[in-house]
């Protein structure tokens, strides 16, 4: 059987403005739909006014960019005091607009790729999602959880299925 991209690509996905608030971005994917294979979207593709991928945000992007920059240097968080610091980091956070901490490289796919293809690029760069595109445009997004669901649990239940007829 193959499978490619356009087989499992959600087309039905999450943008943002990079010129939108973190607060939105915060909010949609607070928010996020829960797709057909049960997993829920923890990102959003980044989008010019023209539907031109620019990046993507994700939960981790936001979580990484709650952090002092300082932090980037080697030093140990547990040394220094916390209290108090919170809601000034959060405040930071919110202040920014979604190009300030989006994640700008992003690698794309074609909707003929090979299933295997994505899961190689996916796998070696611990990458959660593949945006796919027509040339610069996106037109779906493959995720690591729906390809795991598609080669493995899908397959597990009609396994199931058939054994269980099988039996009467």
């Amino acid at each position: 059987m193959t499978l490619c991209a356009k087989d499992i690509m959600v087309q039905d996905f999450e943008t943002i403005d990079p010129n939108a608030p973190v607060e939105e971005a915060i909010y949609k994917i607070s928010n996020g739909v829960v797709r057909d294979t049960g997993y829920k979207t923890i990102s959003l593709m980044v989008v010019d006014e023209m539907q031109r991928l620019c990046g993507v945000v994700a939960m981790f992007d936001l979580l990484y960019h709650l952090r002092p920059d300082f932090l980037n240097m080697d030093i140990d968080s547990r040394t220094l005091k916390w209290e108090g610091q919170l809601d000034l980091l959060i405040g930071n956070l919110q202040g920014k607009r979604v190009r300030q901490i989006m994640s700008p490289t992003v690698v794309g796919a074609t909707a003929n790729d090979h299933i295997m293809v994505l899961l190689d690029q996916m796998v070696k760069n611990r990458y959660y999602r593949m945006p796919i595109l027509d040339y610069y445009r996106i037109i779906g997004v493959v995720y690591l959880q729906d390809i795991y669901h598609h080669l493995f649990t899908s397959r597990l239940a009609s396994k199931k299925l058939s054994r269980a007829a099988a039996r009467g």
